[in-house]
């Protein structure tokens, strides 16, 4: 890494990123008929998990909407979305998603 050349254009651009990234994570969560806290997660842990784990250095990782809209339409069809068990059931779609993808990294 290159400290004097790259350290202001990576961080105004990481600037940016959290000023558009807030307000859209925590609407795609409401989208998907979550509370918006877990649209901020959704938004943040990629990015750190993406920086120590990940090789391109030009990637968007976070929430999307037709993510948002898939997870509201499949859990909305199986219980009332103000319910827990509707959050319950969303953390548990996104871990074997997880999971998936994963067992398909292994298997290339």
């Amino acid at each position: 890494y290159r400290w004097k050349e790259d350290f202001q254009a990576d961080l105004a651009a990481g600037i940016t990123v959290g000023v558009m990234l807030v307000p859209q994570a925590m609407s795609y969560a409401k989208l998907a008929g979550l509370h918006p806290i877990y649209g901020l997660y959704t938004g943040f842990v990629p990015l750190f998990v993406y920086a120590i784990f990940g090789s391109s250095r030009q990637l968007a990782v976070g929430p999307v909407a037709l993510v948002s809209l898939l997870v509201s339409n499949v859990l909305g069809g199986i219980v009332n979305s103000s319910s827990e068990l509707y959050t319950e059931l969303a953390i548990l779609l996104a871990f074997m998603v997880g999971i998936l993808e994963c067992l398909m990294a292994l298997l290339r």
